[in-house]
């Protein structure tokens, strides 16, 4: 039995090292197109690679994907998060779980899971063959072969592609003539380009939690926000894109979001803290007096936005302007006018 694997990355080595596992007799052969392997796991997860998630449910953690989770339940049913952790301590590699439920290397550096991988597919006789990529694939009776970009040609009886994906569905074409159903790609995790708004003047300040809402949609996402110098980045950002990656196409990335600043507060909340305010500091000044764990330069920010005076006091904001922060606190508009460059998001 001969196997190539299509791609040397994280998929392509852990279903190379699968195979040969499963099938010792069988000779398998990784194909990599660049000059480099487990490039992306490289820099994953800021350079330590965030190898899997300490959520033990799988229909739970199949939920968290915006696309494929009934394909993804069935998956984690054969490989789960706690095969993931035992595989890799058996192969001496501990993992530790943050707070927010992501797991890494203990050693905090990405480079012990190549490590783990390239030592495993040594041990196993997996063969690596860098700079070639696969232009065509061509079924034949017993097996497929492989045409390389050179016209060289490999008689294999099985072929994974675990090659990733391609921002052109072009890209994709020599999946498609053999009789593959390809989804037109658009970006996912993408920021949000905001030109002509004010608050990117803030670019550095983050806010701990922070509500996403695309008006016209039903999308919504909750997480850390971060100002950029071309609009607004950080998980809540990010996850909005991923989860909405199809409909913010359809809109040509053009539209409205309401962002919620003090994610953790009803109306209600807000109108009790300011009325507390008004009655406890009412000569203390609105800029320089902040309840609600805004940072202060994003505070200052929506003063102005709503029109209060920089030197106003908690007693003279009035009805109406207690309104107007109630409503800039729960649902401030921004206009989105793009998103990053599509790289390979």
């Amino acid at each position: 039995m001969r196997v190539a694997v299509i791609g040397g990355g994280a998929a392509g080595f852990f279903a190379a090292i699968s195979c040969k596992t499963h099938h010792p007799k069988a000779e398998v052969v990784i194909y990599e197109k660049g000059s480099k392997l487990l490039s992306k796991v490289k820099v994953s997860g800021g350079g330590r690679c965030n190898v899997t998630h300490q959520c033990f449910d799988n229909k739970k953690l199949a939920a968290h994907y915006p696309r494929g989770e009934k394909f993804l339940r069935n998956a984690f049913s054969q490989f789960a998060v706690e095969d993931a952790i035992d595989w890799f301590e058996s192969n001496r590699v501990v993992l530790k779980a943050e707070n927010d439920g992501r797991m890494f290397p203990v050693t905090d550096d990405s480079q012990t899971i190549i490590n783990a991988l390239m030592t495993k597919a040594r041990q196993l006789g997996i063969v690596l063959n860098l700079k070639q990529q696969a232009a065509q694939l061509l079924v034949k009776q017993g097996g497929l072969d492989i045409i390389s970009h050179e016209g060289i040609e490999f008689s294999y009886n099985k072929v994974i592609v675990a090659s990733g994906g391609s921002p052109k569905i072009e890209g994709l074409q020599w999946l498609e003539v053999l009789g593959h159903a390809i989804s037109p790609p658009v970006p996912s995790l993408f920021t949000f380009n905001m030109p002509n708004e004010p608050v990117k003047a803030l670019m550095g300040v983050a806010v701990e939690r922070a509500t996403i809402k695309v008006q016209g949609t039903k999308l919504k996402q909750s997480g850390p926000l971060l100002i950029t110098h071309w609009g607004m980045s950080g998980p809540a950002i990010l996850k909005t894109s991923a989860w909405g990656a199809r409909e913010l196409s359809d809109l040509g990335y053009k539209f409205k979001i309401q962002v919620n600043w003090v994610d953790d507060k009803s109306e209600n909340d807000l109108r009790l803290m300011i009325n507390e305010m008004q009655e406890n500091h009412h000569k203390r000044m609105v800029a320089n007096k902040n309840a609600f764990g805004i940072p202060s330069r994003l505070w200052e920010f929506l003063m102005t936005k709503i029109g209060l005076r920089a030197d106003i006091i908690w007693g003279e904001i009035g009805q109406k302007g207690v309104n107007k922060l109630v409503n800039v606190l729960l649902n401030d508009v921004y206009q989105v006018e793009g998103k990053t460059t599509f790289k390979e998001e």
